[in-house]
């Protein structure tokens, strides 16, 4: 009988999506073990006995330095190695809200040319100056290589982040569509663009951009929360609007990334 997927969910100093993260990957079919951080740095849990690394949200180290960055310089330091190899053997990496931002300055995202050291992309102050914690919906590119939104077209998340604005240089911005990593955009409830407006677009991301990807499809990172809306009465118009309610789209994300390593 072949073994459930077994997903790595990162823990502590601040992190606070672990419970609900694992609890996605198991609804999903995964078997989840919650790990701290000073596990993985020190080898003490090792990498190669799972098949998914999640980065989860929260506020790691209390985002002092800025969002995910003292979580970053730590496990690109002490397990930047182990990590590229973990990726080079085909196994997936999710970055969710803080995790999003600590692989993007890890260098894991967008990881052009096999490149998963260099940072080329920053998400940083929300333009409407404030903590957003709301509900976006999201357009996905059906385009995309990304493993994890495979069959999606449209979905509904929530969001809760003060720094969630991504930024990029022209030329990795033209890149990142050119290859198709712009997974997710915000976008405004009929499934048309957004085109930077707030709320829609929630932080004034570059292109509208939720989330990307990198070439292979198996690193994807996103600044909504996937792991929140598991089940219909997730949603804040659950009682409302029982008829017509969205599925609960953010588990399918968890249930497309086990489905993909049971191949």
């Amino acid at each position: 009988m072949k073994q459930p997927v077994k997903v790595l969910v990162l823990t502590g100093y601040g992190l606070n999506c672990d419970i609900e993260t694992a609890h996605a990957c198991e609804l999903a079919g995964a078997r989840a073990e919650r790990v701290h951080i000073n596990d993985v740095i020190s080898g003490a849990a090792d990498l190669f006995d799972y098949q998914m690394l999640v980065f989860i949200g929260g506020f790691s180290w209390g985002d002092d330095h800025g969002a995910g960055v003292i979580q970053a310089v730590r496990m690109k330091k002490h397990a930047g190695e182990r990590i590229a190899r973990f990726v080079e053997k085909g196994n997936l990496v999710l970055g969710i809200c803080n995790g999003f931002q600590t692989i993007v300055n890890m260098g894991l995202l967008p990881g052009f040319d096999s490149d998963y050291q260099t940072r080329a992309a920053a998400l940083t102050y929300n333009d409407c100056g404030n903590f957003r914690d709301d509900w976006v919906h999201l357009s996905i590119d059906s385009e995309s290589p990304c493993v994890f939104t495979r069959g999606m077209t449209h979905l509904e998340l929530p969001i809760r982040h003060g720094e969630g604005k991504l930024v990029a240089a022209g030329e990795t911005l033209s890149r990142l569509k050119q290859d198709r990593q712009v997974v997710c955009r915000y976008a405004a409830s009929d499934g048309s663009a957004a085109n930077g407006r707030f709320p829609e677009n929630p932080n004034g991301s570059m292109d509208d951009i939720a989330g990307i990807c990198d070439p292979t499809g198996r690193i994807f990172g996103l600044m909504p929360h996937p792991e929140a809306f598991t089940h219909p009465t997730n949603h804040p118009e659950w009682s409302r609007r029982k008829e017509d309610l969205p599925p609960a789209a953010g588990l399918q994300i968890f249930k497309n990334a086990v489905v993909y390593m049971s191949r």
